[in-house]
């Protein structure tokens, strides 16, 4: 046993005696609750419920507390619109808002009410628009919350037919009426929604254009077992959406029934889920069914599957896969620096008409600092004619913000070659500005018309301009040497002006020469939109808006009256090299529904952009709704919703990415 030093126990019997002292001086003291010396520290917490209010802005409208929270939105707009080689204008009123009642749920109101002179078909059309009204987290007896819906609408979907992993079954737009039921204790769901078909259109202004037909649809899931769920959900469609030669959509004839059903199991490493889909579409029988599993050994996941679908498979008015029967297997591995997925799909055409070969993909990352990654992906499909596609890229974080360095190329018959360099910079800027740049240059192929050298030249951010004043959008330019090849600028600007409290006036520019496919993509199963070639388009539109929110301490969206605010905003994007950050190259996802905390509802502007003024602080739920996505881009489950957090007098910023297969 090791002993004390000599003198040791000396000091410690010092200390202790110092110790006895301080305590009986300290009693008296403590008895008689004698304050500490002025001066002296003293550790202190304060209630949020026990701080004074902040003074009010000087911009901002004095509140009103009368009542319970709500908003009202009304403005005015005025559009100048060129088409291909026709113009036109457009001019209405659009109004909204939200209700929070103290009984009856969350009341939200989306509408638009225009005029224009654009010719559709052969008829002069004069008046357009659409209301969309929503009651939500209306809750009943049994532990039941019920969302209704009436006007303007997408047909619901169980979860089971949402969260698919190779196969996509669409919404389809209607004017009519829905209800979803949902029970969180037992995972119970129903919903039904019945109306009139139709398409969205309007330019700058939302609207709708009825079709025909008529949509009805029908849901339910439920939990089965120890881990199972179980879907049976029907969709009945008159009409079929096609382009229409010009850039629109439009109805042709034709009326389709379908039902699917689903049943899922999950474990915490495992899972799968088999479907059955059979249809009737013009008096054609088809039926069609898939299993996807998934597994989770280690470091490693696993996701395989075989499918069957017949030719003529329908769902709905928009096109689904059909025509192809085979299997596929993904292995994906994720450790410290190292990143890497791999599969194989086996593809057969039952008529003989379709795909009939192998499509393998690889994609491998390596994060060789906290600063660096670089990394590659390689497509190949093998069938009649062979066709490849390789990207090469490598991220960089430093003092100028993210920079993605990025090559492609593809090569194969019917394709020709194509191959494209660019760099993507997103800057780093203080709050209230947001700036990222894309430069590239490459040899585009077109199987009819040639290659043509493109290069391009693109911005995409915003800009506080004073306190009253702000920029937004994006500007892309474009000049090919070809025949064929696209030149000039597509812009899509937005300047806002707080003109006063309440008041704002905003001026939107857009122009776009078009779109065409991309030449690396290569999946033989991914859905391809029909109306991709667009013709030339150009526009202005001016609006002045009218915001109030009122009721207690005004409106605070998620939170007590009276409680401390943020904001939330941010963009929805068409994610092209599926890195998670929106380059200014990468094209926006207009007029799709973001809902916070499964109560208040926004749709995605132009640019893809959507905002929620005064959220309460703390922790909030954000799901986007993909009902108007365009094919064949989706959602991962972690993108559709997601929790963010929202601090005191800022503004959480997200930008959530829509991916398509590749």
């Amino acid at each position: 046993m090791r002993l004390p030093p000599p003198g040791s126990h000396r000091l410690v019997l010092r200390r202790l005696a110092w110790c006895v002292a301080g305590a009986l001086v300290a009693a008296p003291v403590a008895a008689s609750e004698t304050a500490p010396p002025a001066g002296a520290y003293r550790d202190r917490i304060i209630a949020p419920q026990a701080l004074a209010p902040l003074p009010p802005d000087e911009d901002e409208a004095p509140a009103d507390d009368d009542g319970p929270p709500r908003a009202l939105r009304v403005e005015l707009q005025l559009a100048r619109s060129e088409r291909g080689e026709r113009s036109y204008d457009e001019h209405g009123l659009s109004a909204g808002g939200f209700w929070e009642t103290a009984d009856h749920g969350s009341l939200s109101l989306d509408a638009n009410l225009f005029r224009s002179d654009r010719l559709h078909g052969d008829e002069g059309r004069d008046w357009g628009g659409l209301a969309t009204l929503w009651q939500r987290n209306l809750y009943l007896d049994g532990g039941w919350r019920v969302d209704n819906g009436l006007g303007v609408l997408n047909t619901p979907a169980p979860e089971l037919q949402r969260n698919q992993y190779r196969f996509f079954l669409p919404t389809a737009p209607l004017a009519g009426a829905s209800t979803q039921w949902r029970q969180d204790a037992d995972g119970t769901s129903a919903y039904a929604a019945f109306g009139r078909a139709g398409v969205y259109d309007g330019r700058r202004m939302a609207g709708f254009d009825p079709g025909d037909g008529r949509v009805a649809a029908a849901g339910v899931q439920w939990r089965s077992g120890a881990g199972w769920n179980q879907s049976l959900a029907v969709l009945g469609s008159g009409g079929r959406i096609v382009a229409d030669g010009r850039g629109d959509l439009d109805f042709a004839s034709g009326d389709s029934q379908a039902a699917h059903w689903a049943a899922g199991w999950r474990s915490e490493r495992d899972s799968v889920q088999f479907n059955l889909l059979g249809s009737r579409n013009d008096g054609r029988d088809a039926a069609g069914g898939w299993i996807d599993a998934s597994a989770r050994r280690g470091r490693y996941r696993h996701h395989y599957g075989v499918f069957s679908l017949d030719p003529g498979l329908a769902w709905g008015a928009l096109p689904i896969n059909q025509d192809v029967r085979g299997g596929y297997y993904r292995l994906g591995y994720q450790y410290g620096r190292w990143q890497w997925n791999a599969g194989v799909d086996d593809i057969r055409s039952i008529s003989g008409d379709g795909f009939d070969g192998q499509y393998a993909t690889a994609y491998a990352r390596y994060q060789a600092s906290s600063r660096l990654g670089y990394g590659a992906s390689l497509s190949l499909r093998h069938a009649d004619g062979d066709a490849h596609a390789l990207q090469l890229f490598a991220d960089r974080s430093g003092e100028w913000g993210q920079t993605r360095l990025q090559f492609d190329h593809a090569d194969g018959d019917g394709l020709g070659r194509s191959w494209q360099a660019s760099i993507d910079q997103a800057l780093p800027l203080r709050a209230g500005r947001r700036l990222s740049v894309s430069l590239g240059y490459g040899e585009i192929a077109d199987a009819d018309a040639g290659s043509t050298r493109t290069a391009t030249l693109a911005f995409y951010g915003g800009l506080a301009l004073g306190s009253r004043v702000s920029l937004d959008g994006n500007a892309r330019w474009t000049y090919g040497d070809g025949a064929s090849a696209l030149r000039g600028t597509d812009l899509n600007l937005g300047l806002d002006w707080r003109i006063a409290p309440r008041w704002s006036l905003n001026l939107a520019v857009y122009q776009s020469r078009g779109r065409q496919r991309s030449p690396f993509a290569l999946d033989p199963l991914a859905i391809e939109s029909p109306f991709l070639a667009l013709p030339r388009e150009r526009s202005a539109l001016l609006s002045l808006r009218y915001d109030r929110q009122r009721g207690r301490s005004q409106a605070v969206l998620g939170g007590a009256p009276g409680a401390a605010t943020g904001h939330v905003a941010g963009s929805l994007f068409l994610d092209d090299n599926d890195d998670g950050v929106r380059a200014a190259s990468e094209q926006a996802a207009a007029n799709v529904t973001v809902v916070l905390d499964g109560r208040y509802a926004v749709r995605t502007d132009s640019n893809g952009e959507f905002a929620f003024p005064r959220v309460s602080v703390g922790e909030h739920t954000l799901e986007v709704v993909a009902d108007n996505l365009p094919l064949p881009w989706s959602l991962r489950e972690s993108s559709a919703r997601r929790r963010i957090e929202v601090s005191v007098r800022r503004t959480a910023r997200v930008d959530i990415p829509a991916v398509r297969p590749r």
